[in-house]
């Protein structure tokens, strides 16, 4: 074998080295931008389950999925499921979680926007501190839920007879943390205990060792130095169901 021989079979071996290696280097590339996780499926999953969600909210519900980035990293899965992450909320600005059920074994969470469009309570005019809500003082309006603040009332049943916690301008949006329930006896009180059952019905007097509006857990000191739960109701009553 000569030199020039020598030179142009190493030159081939070399040139045939590179090719493999450019070939498997070209397959790993292929295999890693093939195995990534489907985009359309995780918004369709999000999309599906949105669905279900706000299907009992009141009102019209409508949403938006942001795409999920087609560049991701995650491997595929053919067994998603949706969820809401603790502390989201089913309207305005919120994120779904999706996470792989089969041997991926990833979690993401999907962006998402939803409008609910319903009535809510505003005040019909001023309501002062302390005086009991009526239908008069409630007036509705029509809007995106998901624009107002946290714990806007939609039923007139949350509000009436309850007392506002501070004076509220007209027109403004109504919140449970806005109203309290008058207490239906108060700590220190005396009240009549009435223990009920089949048949039968007996009264003591106590004295009340908590405030409790009507329907919520008082209790109570007895004449006789027991101490009893019961309901409470107006009128400074408290009942025993037996």
């Amino acid at each position: 074998m000569n030199e020039i021989e020598t030179i142009v079979r190493k030159g081939a071996w070399r040139v045939g080295l590179l090719l493999t290696l450019g070939s498997l280097l070209f397959a790993l590339v292929s295999h890693g931008a093939q195995a990534r996780q489907d985009p359309a499926a995780v918004k369709q999953a999000v999309e599906d389950y949105l669905r279900v969600q706000t299907r009992g909210l009141p009102g019209e519900a409508s949403f938006t999925v942001t795409p999920f980035d087609p560049n991701n990293n995650l491997l595929p899965c053919t067994m998603l499921e949706a969820f809401t992450p603790p502390g989201a909320r089913l309207f305005g600005r919120t994120h779904v979680g999706v996470r792989c059920q089969a041997e991926a074994n990833w979690q993401i969470y999907v962006p998402a926007q939803i409008r609910l469009v319903s009535d809510y309570l505003v005040a019909a005019k001023p309501l002062a501190m302390g005086e009991p809500v009526s239908s008069g003082d409630l007036a509705r309006r029509r809007g995106d839920l998901g624009e107002l603040p946290a714990g806007v009332l939609t039923r007139e049943e949350a509000a009436l007879g309850l007392t506002p916690r501070m004076t509220i301008g007209a027109g403004q949006p109504l919140r449970a943390d806005m109203l309290k329930r008058e207490a239906a006896v108060q700590s220190g009180q005396n009240v009549k205990v009435v223990s009920r059952g089949a048949g039968f019905a007996v009264s003591t007097d106590g004295q009340a060792m908590n405030n409790a509006a009507d329907g919520q857990v008082a209790r109570v000191r007895t004449s006789g130095g027991q101490t009893v739960s019961g309901i409470a109701r107006a009128g400074g009553l408290v009942e025993i169901s037996f």
